[in-house]
């Protein structure tokens, strides 16, 4: 039986896999969508047994081809983002769990935003990505152009932003804007693989890191992000851990650690 609803939320194990159902309409985002992925984000960053989230688009044409204009012109404009901004994603600087982006075709727009946003970005090699916005007469707000022109060198941004052209993911595998491309056949494989990678670590620990490395792009130096760090939250927590003695005293003990998050 074919599931209508635009966004779908499954949880295996400790995976919770976010799908963009609209694979007519190529994933494009309406209105609702962004308080129904708002949803879904929340669930998980508040379940403190789900430690890694997969965010992705139904169908093999598209992983999302940014907003529904149709239905934002049918709305009005502009569109009223949620708390956490495009797609419930684009500002949720307060989640440290991380996030991986299965991209399975074209992430245009709001699409490579929302990819922009993940901490991972694993890619079929039918894959592309680019910022059109700006061809009708829009401005990319989600942070894609905040996040690109620090993840690129500034004249490959500027280009990327400024001509609307789509990237071929090998080209941007190559400038280091994905983190493994696969034939489409063997993406969600790849992508099962990182989780198991990322579900290896203590939910803590690997929080800790996201958070700790991401604040620290912000300090002035990396003097001042190793004196702020310790001010985190979630950098505090991982240190009074249990799982931090867990595990030390596993590794000493030869055996696997049993991780509890706390």
């Amino acid at each position: 039986m074919t599931d209508d609803r635009a966004v779908l939320t499954r949880r295996a194990g400790a995976v919770t896999w976010v799908t963009l159902n609209r694979p007519a309409a190529m994933n494009a985002i309406t209105r609702p969508m962004h308080d129904e992925l708002e949803a879904a984000f929340n669930a998980f960053a508040d379940d403190p047994e789900q430690r890694v989230c997969v965010v992705t688009g139904a169908g093999d044409k598209a992983f999302c081809a940014g907003s529904d204009i149709r239905d934002a012109v049918a709305h009005g404009l502009p569109v009223d983002y949620p708390p956490h901004g495009y797609a419930g994603l684009a500002e949720r600087f307060d989640c440290p769990k991380p996030f991986i982006a299965m991209v399975n075709g074209l992430a245009l727009g709001g699409g490579f935003e929302l990819a922009l946003a993940c901490d991972l970005v694993i890619a079929a090699d039918h894959a592309q990505f680019g910022l059109p916005e700006p061809v009708i007469g829009a401005v990319a707000l989600g942070g894609g152009l905040h996040r690109i022109v620090r993840q690129l060198p500034l004249k490959l941004a500027m280009g990327l932003i400024l001509s609307s052209r789509r990237m071929p993911v090998a080209e941007a595998a190559a400038l280091g804007l994905v983190n493994e491309v696969v034939p489409a056949a063997g993406l969600e494989a790849a992508v099962r693989r990182w989780c198991e990678d990322l579900l290896r670590a203590a939910p803590l620990a690997l929080q800790a890191s996201k958070a700790t490395a991401l604040a620290g792009l912000d300090a002035a130096g990396i003097e001042a992000a190793m004196a702020a760090q310790r001010e985190l939250p979630i950098f505090k927590a991982w240190r009074a851990s249990a799982d931090l003695v867990e595990g030390f005293t596993a590794f000493s003990e030869k055996r696997p650690p049993r991780w509890t998050g706390r």
